[in-house]
This record gives structure tokens, sequence and C-alpha cells, in this order.
């Protein structure tokens, strides 16, 4: 069982930047793979940016690639998402998710890959 917990969003200029964090219990953690998802209202879900668990493989939506990097700290048991130069179309509900099923390194992107999930942060970005 994994419990995930993310933070730090919040209000943001368009062009600044933002350092989110996804807080995992749980013993096994570096045996996840993790994504990050957003959510805008009356918008699906969409991805945004996966690590493996070694973190040595990471992929990233086109819309956020150059401008997001997702990293993890296995000892501490967080994933981050670094988001810098945050645009007009960022504002979202930013959930991580974990995962550990055979085919997640290929179907990252797809959210019934992922087993746990958290509650969500906010990032709003003003014009």
């Amino acid at each position: 069982q994994v419990q995930l917990v993310e933070s730090g969003g919040g209000l943001v200029q368009a062009g600044g930047s933002l350092r989110l964090s996804c807080a995992a219990s749980g013993r096994t953690f570096s045996a996840y793979g993790m994504g990050w998802f957003r959510q805008a209202p009356g918008k699906e879900r969409e991805f945004v940016a996966f690590v493996t668990g070694s973190g040595f493989t990471k992929y990233y939506a086109d819309s956020v690639k150059g401008r997001f990097t997702i990293s993890r700290d296995n000892a501490k048991k967080t994933v981050f998402l670094q988001m810098n130069s945050l645009k007009p179309e960022d504002p979202a509900l930013y959930y991580c998710a974990a995962g550990i099923r055979p085919l997640l390194s290929v179907n990252y992107d797809r959210n019934e890959e992922y087993d746990y999930w958290g509650q969500g942060t906010r990032v709003t970005v003003s014009s």
C-alpha cells in the first residue's frame, strides 16, 4: 500500500516557476514508477511527466517538454516536478501517481496503469 501527498502548488505569474513535491509512504518506493498528471476544470486528466523507479528514464508530455522536469529522491521517498516558464494553459489540479505494473514504462501516459493517486495540489497562473 502506498499513500501519496502532494504539496507545493500555489499562485504564480506567467513565466514564473513552481516546484511540486509528492511524498510517499511505504517501504518499496523505489519499485514504483511515478507519474504526474493534471486536470483543468472541464477537462479530462492528462499526463504530464513520468519517471521510472531508478530515476534514469523520464518521459514528458509535448506541452511541457523543455519547461518541466521530473525527478525523484528514493531515500526521501519523494518525487518532484519542477515547473518553469509557466503558461496560462498550465493551471490545473496536479496529481502524482504510483504504479508497478509490468507495462507501466510503456503505457506511462495512461491513468489506468497507476495504482495509487494523491489528492492533488492546485496550480494557478496569473497573466
